[in-house]
């Protein structure tokens, strides 16, 4: 595992624009792996404790984890402020994506109810998915990731009482019919909670399920508690399960054979066997293991680069950044 310590002044948010980081809240500090770093904004935020960004680096979104307000930026100047519902809010994590489509960037969240996703044009601030006869169901949406090809959104939220679950959307299918948002038609076919997902690409998504027991033992078979397995969403086909011998929180997909897990510390796990294969037990990287994280105390912010399957994780005022 290759580690590398970058030591910055006043850090306040992490995210990656292609193989740099950027700190938002701090005018768009920008870290470069060579040690060199620029500033891509002019104003500084005090407000916030995460960010990202949009794959163009034009737009970034700074958010509060277990709060109600954003703020959107525009080549780092504040372009607007977002809103969620205040319901829970400050139980689990703040819902918030970006995508481009057509064109055009959308940031994904839920500015009317914590059940309803929306897709709302940065630019313009209008929510296109706003059709009459939405109804969504009883389901915090949480943890948002875009597919690497961009086709499909992925939810890690939970549903009452409390039960963490995955939802995926087709992202064009649902701009097309915004209620395709209101109930997902794409989910595994497994009876426990899913505490962790990651997508590997565009059709194959890392399972990871918790320690609590199945609530049908019909379905135990396709994934039992605390077991990891891959499941094809085009074929919804999931591959046999391999038990997890460790406890595990967020997975991060390297492919379909190792991915990382930053239960504790980093770690990279292998998939075929459950094993951990490499590990920086120096690097804390907090206890997440659930959209749901108000009782966690120490809670490092932590970005992966989905393109490089690099991590980047804070530590005290100095960014940490590992790889294979």
């Amino acid at each position: 595992m290759k580690r590398q310590t970058i030591p910055t002044n006043y850090l306040k948010t992490i995210c990656w624009l292609n193989s740099t980081i950027i700190d938002w809240a701090s005018a768009g500090k920008q870290y470069t792996l060579d040690g060199k770093t620029d500033q891509l904004g002019e104003n500084s935020f005090d407000f916030g404790d995460s960010a990202i960004t949009s794959a163009d680096g034009q737009y970034a979104f700074i958010f509060q984890k277990l709060g109600t307000k954003g703020r959107l930026l525009k080549n780092g100047a504040l372009l607007r402020e977002i809103n969620r519902s205040s319901y829970y809010a400050d139980v689990y994590e703040y819902p918030a994506a970006f995508v481009t489509f057509n064109g055009k960037t959308f940031l994904i969240h839920c500015p009317s109810e914590y059940c309803r996703l929306d897709f709302e044009e940065v630019e313009t601030g209008q929510i296109i998915t706003n059709n009459e006869g939405r109804n969504p169901g009883d389901f915090f949406h949480s943890r948002l990731e875009i597919s690497p090809n961009g086709r499909y959104l992925m939810s890690k939220g939970w549903l009452w009482h409390p039960w963490d679950a995955i939802k995926v959307f087709d992202i064009q299918e649902c701009i097309r019919n915004p209620k395709l948002l209101d109930e997902s038609e794409i989910y595994p076919n497994v009876a426990v909670e899913i505490a962790s997902a990651s997508f590997i690409d565009d059709h194959k998504i890392l399972l990871g399920s918790s320690d609590e027991e199945a609530i049908n033992d019909e379905l135990i078979e396709n994934l039992p508690p605390k077991h990891i397995a891959i499941w094809d969403i085009t074929l919804n086909q999931i591959s046999k399960p391999v038990r997890m011998n460790i406890e595990f929180g967020n997975l991060f997909a390297i492919n379909d054979q190792y991915a990382w897990d930053i239960y504790g510390f980093p770690k990279i796990i292998n998939l075929v066997t459950g094993e951990i294969v490499d590990q920086e037990e120096s690097l804390p990287s907090g206890l997440q293991n659930s959209s749901i994280i108000h009782h966690l105390k120490e809670l490092p912010q932590v970005a992966f680069n989905q393109q490089t399957k690099q991590l980047a994780i804070t530590n005290g005022d100095c960014i940490e950044i590992i790889g294979q």
